[in-house]
């Protein structure tokens, strides 16, 4: 099976906090870089095994400024060139502010059958320090003609650790998330990248960034008070209600195969040996004549050590954690032989637990996952 995903590079306006490859343009867009991703797909099925596709994403960027017609020619060549699972889920990134109920009705039609929803906060006075061009009723707005579009299931994003934010300010979130009862929430702490407005404004003492005590009293308060509302808190900064995970992330946190098309995209192919990546051009131009060449970026073999690595930092993100009868069997060693000190400092540390054949994140090893992580690479 491979799973594929689509970059869609384009933003009204670039965020503060954003460090994704993407570019400022206005709707509507052109067919131009459509017709881009259908040669690069054309190219890439020359190569590969037409094989099932469970889930296809269209992640950005802002994927919603594309016209429904557009986001249904993608979906037919990719059923043309491989085989689009009957219960395939089919994502669309968009943003409160480019979405309509006539558009929502289109992407419907097309083939979509999950929105993941940017709202990012329900404050009107942090979403304007984000830079985001929505406000929080444009955001209830945005899920509600979803609603009545008919998507059935529906994620959210937000974002905690703002700068100035408060723990009941949070909290308000939270709960009013939760009473717009979307089927997965991701809740991401805040953070400031290199070549960012937020990063120059850091560096300038402009950017009044919470303490790191609150930020894991944030943490430790979102999973609390989702799970209290029902969901499932079943990766880091994932949730969802019964049944609703994200069948998409989860290709990536178990190393199954997926193909990115689009700038910047990134792919990995589970092959025999360790599996091999590689990453497209993220500059439009540079993109653009790759394509039309023909000349795309050729597969890059991963090495056994950092094979294991990335199963252990993509499953540890998981909150049921890695399984070690998976990883000798992938790998032909335990876990224990491959990482025998890091195992036995994170163990000692309360930092990792066992269960079962389960290797997993402790509460306090949630709180300090990037320092676990560390550890494998």
């Amino acid at each position: 099976m491979l799973s594929i995903y689509i970059h869609i590079p384009f933003c009204i306006r670039k965020c503060s906090y954003c460090d994704f490859n993407s570019f400022e343009e206005n709707p509507p867009l052109d067919n131009g870089y459509v017709e881009l991703l259908l040669k690069e797909l054309e190219i890439r099925s020359k190569t590969l095994e037409k094989t099932e596709v469970p889930t296809l994403y269209f992640g950005g960027g802002t994927p919603s400024l594309l016209a429904p017609a557009q986001i249904s020619a993608l979906i037919k060549a990719v059923a043309d060139k491989f085989t689009l699972q009957k219960n395939a889920e089919i994502t669309l990134e968009a943003n409160p502010g480019t979405v309509t109920a006539e558009s929502l009705d289109g992407y419907l039609a097309a083939g979509v059958n999950r929105l993941s929803i940017g709202v990012q906060s329900l404050d009107d006075r942090q979403l304007s320090l984000l830079g985001r061009i929505h406000t929080a009723d444009d955001a209830r707005k945005a899920f509600a003609m979803s609603r009545s579009a008919g998507f059935a299931n529906i994620g959210i994003d937000l974002i905690h650790s703002l700068p100035g934010q408060t723990l009941e300010e949070w909290q308000s979130t939270l709960c009013q998330a939760i009473a717009m009862k979307p089927q997965h929430i991701s809740a991401y702490g805040l953070s400031v990248e290199e070549g960012t407005p937020f990063a120059r404004m850091k560096a300038d003492g402009a950017l009044s960034l919470p303490e790191e005590e609150l930020t894991a009293e944030m943490f430790e308060l979102t999973s609390s008070t989702l799970c209290s509302g029902g969901y499932e808190h079943y990766e880091i900064s994932n949730f969802s209600l019964p049944g609703y995970r994200s069948r998409h992330n989860q290709i990536y946190w178990e190393r199954k195969s997926y193909l990115g098309l689009g700038a910047g995209a990134h792919s990995f192919l589970r092959l025999p040996g360790f599996g091999c990546r590689w990453e497209n051009p993220p500059l439009l131009k540079e993109y653009e004549a790759a394509v039309r060449s023909g000349e795309t970026p050729a597969p890059s073999p991963l090495s056994e050590h950092d094979a294991m690595s990335e199963f252990m930092f993509l499953g540890l993100r998981r909150l049921d954690g890695v399984d070690r009868a998976d990883f000798a069997g992938q790998f032909g060693m335990s876990l224990e032989k491959a990482f025998p000190d890091a195992v036995i400092r994170a163990c000692k540390n309360g930092l990792l637990l066992s269960e079962g054949t389960n290797l997993k994140l402790s509460s306090k090893g949630l709180l300090l996952a990037n320092i676990v992580m560390s550890e494998f690479v």
